[in-house]
């Protein structure tokens, strides 16, 4: 019995639309159809040269086609949403924030978060800061001076 390239072809093709069940993008789909391509090509005796060139040229063309069209509909997350939306916001200390202690709270709006110090330092109840960052569920703050 003979081998037959498409078989090789269509077996990579399975491959790629397998993978791309587990991973995210429409990545693998455009190879997995240019190997399908190529493997139609090889069914009809087609040149090897013919088949690579099919199955580079479709795959390529596809994934720049798709990204192109990916781009338009998706948007990168405008800042300031979710909890990104508090850095460069200003608020008050409720509770002596010490990094030593791990002990903080800090008043932004109306919500209340616990608290960092950006330096490391203490700083006191009452004193208007501004969030520099988060670090997980805590607000990492600065002191604001007496201009700002």
């Amino acid at each position: 019995m003979e081998f037959q390239i498409w078989w090789l072809w269509m077996g990579l093709a399975a491959v790629f639309l397998i993978g791309e069940i587990f991973t995210e993008g429409f990545f693998l789909l455009w190879f997995g159809v240019g190997a399908a391509l190529a493997g139609t090509l090889a069914i009809f005796d087609v040149g090897p040269v013919w088949q690579w060139a099919m199955f580079v040229v479709a795959s390529g063309l596809l994934l720049a086609v798709s990204r192109r069209f990916a781009d338009r509909f998706t948007h990168k997350q405008p800042p300031g949403i979710g909890a990104d939306r508090l850095v460069g916001r200003r608020g008050v200390v409720l509770e002596k924030i010490d990094n030593m202690e791990n002990v903080g709270k800090v008043r932004i709006d109306k919500e209340e978060w616990r608290a960092e110090s950006e330096d490391d330092g203490a700083i006191e109840s009452g004193t208007r800061i501004e969030v520099t960052r988060l670090d997980g569920t805590h607000a990492v703050v600065r002191t604001l001076t007496k201009e700002q």
